[in-house]
C-alpha cells in the first residue's frame, strides 16, 4: 500500500503546467499524494488559482500576495483576503512574507503586506504560508511582534533559513516545511536543522514547478516528486519513509484544518510505521 502523502505547497496555475495539468494531477494521485494545495502569488490572479482548486477534488488553494508583488497589491486589505476565504476550497492565507534576495518589491511594502496577511490568518484561523528568503531577522521580529497581538497558525514554507529562525518559529508554534532543496548535496546545514525539529512541526512540499528534488533536479518539478523529499527527510532523521509520511500528513491536517481528510485517513495516520 502506498503511504498517504501531501504536497502542501505547489503552483499549479503557473504556465509550466498548462499543457498537461490533468496528467500532472493524475501522476500525483498515482504516487499517493492525497491532497495538494496550489498557492496564490497575486490576489489579482486569484480567480485562476481558485478555478484549478474547483476543477480537482483533491486540490485546494490559498489567497494572498507573494512579497515579489507586495508593492503592486498594497490596496489589498485584510478584509479583502478574509472575504475570499469563505469559499470552501480556500484553506490558507498567502504566500506572503519577505524576500531580501531579489528585493523585487521595496522592503517596506513587503513588511506591510506581510502584516496584512498575518491579520487575515489571525481573523480566519487559517494557516499563513510564509515566504522568507535572506530575511531571517526581520521575519522573526515581525512574527514575534504580531504574536504578541494574538496567536495565528503559520508555516515557514520552503525553509532555507538558519537555526535561529527555526528555533524562534517553533517557539511561536509555527510549522516548518521542506522542499527538494533538502535533497541537494550542499544542503548539509539544512539537513542538520531538520534532524533537530520535533516530529509534530514538520511538513513537506514541492514548490512546483521549482526546486525539483534528487534525480529530478534541473527539470520541472511536480507534486508527485514530493516522494523524493520525504525519502531524504526520513534518511536524515533516521526513521522509515512510512514514519515521515504519516507524521507530515498528520501535521498537514492539523495545520490545514479546513482541508477534508480522505476516507480512512484516521486509520492510516494512526497505523504504526
Amino acid at each position: 500500500m502506498i503511504p498517504m502523502l501531501i504536497d502542501s505547497h505547489c503552483h499549479l496555475d503557473f504556465p509550466d503546467f498548462a499543457a498537461e495539468l490533468d496528467a500532472v494531477v493524475a501522476r500525483a494521485r498515482a504516487a499517493g499524494i492525497a491532497r495538494m494545495v496550489t498557492i496564490s502569488t497575486r490576489v489579482a490572479r486569484f480567480g485562476e488559482v481558485l478555478a484549478i482548486a474547483e476543477r480537482f477534488p483533491d486540490v485546494f488553494c490559498s489567497v494572498g500576495t507573494h512579497p515579489h508583488y507586495a508593492h503592486e497589491e498594497l490596496d489589498v486589505s485584510t478584509a479583502d483576503l478574509v472575504a475570499r476565504t469563505r469559499h470552501p476550497k480556500v484553506v490558507a492565507i498567502g504566500e506572503a512574507g519577505l524576500d531580501y534576495h531579489y528585493d523585487n518589491s521595496p522592503r517596506e511594502a513587503q513588511q506591510r503586506g506581510f502584516r496584512t496577511h498575518i491579520a487575515a490568518a489571525r481573523e480566519t484561523g487559517l494557516p499563513l504560508v510564509i515566504h522568507s528568503r535572506e530575511a531571517d531577522a526581520d521575519t522573526a521580529r515581525i512574527l514575534e511582534e504580531a504574536t504578541e497581538q494574538g496567536a495565528f497558525p503559520a508555516v515557514l514554507h520552503c525553509f532555507t533559513g538558519g537555526a535561529d529562525l527555526a528555533r524562534r518559529a517553533i517557539a511561536l508554534g509555527l510549522y516548518i516545511s521542506f522542499t527538494g532543496i533538502l535533497t541537494f548535496k550542499n544542503s548539509t546545514a539544512l539537513r542538520d536543522i531538520a534532524t533537530k525539529l520535533t516530529a509534530d512541526r514538520i511538513l513537506v512540499e514541492t514548490d512546483a514547478p521549482y526546486l525539483a528534488p534528487g534525480r529530478h533536479r534541473g527539470k520541472r518539478n511536480e507534486p508527485a516528486y514530493v516522494i523524493e523529499t520525504v525519502n531524504v527527510l526520513a534518511q536524515t532523521r533516521g526513521v522509515s519513509f512510512d514514519t515521515i509520511a504519516r507524521e507530515t500528513t498528520a501535521n498537514f491536517f492539523r495545520l490545514f484544518g479546513k482541508v477534508p481528510q480522505p476516507a480512512g485517513a484516521d486509520a492510516a495516520l494512526a497505523a504504526p510505521a
